[in-house]
């Protein structure tokens, strides 16, 4: 058995998690999905480009394969951008905020769970719109990447690891 190195005789364990939660922004179209895409829209381009350049329309094919072009570098893009994510943990006694930049640029917040409050800015008819955590003032923004249904689920099981880290950490009693 290999010795743990993040653990040491004279440190204590690390503290039970009570919420921890990975959020990513939403991809509509998996890989195998743009695959397909790509092929149809670029099996369409070379067709329709075809039969200009056999009308003698030649300039017009290069402009039909330029389209499929753009169209692959608008959703590579838009994949790059959706390696960012936000990482949130609570447990007893800090509740961490981890954001990842689709760059890997990384920011953390590490905040007190006793002085967390999660602030809901509400539309009457779409629902949640944001989410943030206020402490000493500060209003930190978090689960921009969410929908207004996944917000209230977040926000509701968020709070309620809030209320549970604000009572301290449960102990279990054995006789």
């Amino acid at each position: 058995m290999k010795p743990d190195n993040n653990l040491r005789p004279d440190s204590e364990p690390p503290e039970p998690t009570i919420f921890s939660a990975v959020i990513t922004p939403h991809r509509s179209l998996g890989p195998a999905g743009f695959l397909i895409f790509m092929l149809v829209l670029g099996g369409a381009s070379f067709v329709s480009g075809m039969i200009f350049l056999l009308a003698g329309a030649w300039p017009v094919f290069g402009f039909f394969g330029l389209d499929v072009l753009l169209v692959y570098w608008a959703f590579r893009a838009n994949y790059r951008s959706g390696r960012a994510y936000e990482q949130v943990i609570v447990t007893a006694s800090e509740l961490t905020v981890r954001k990842v930049s689709h760059h890997g640029r990384v920011r953390q917040w590490t905040l007190n769970p006793v002085w967390v409050r999660l602030h809901r800015d509400e539309h009457e008819e779409f629902g949640i719109e944001r989410l943030f955590l206020v402490s000493h003032g500060r209003r930190l923004p978090i689960a921009g990447f969410l929908g207004a249904r996944e917000k209230e689920s977040f926000a509701f099981a968020l709070s309620g690891a809030l209320a549970q880290a604000r009572h301290g950490p449960a102990r279990t009693v054995f006789e």
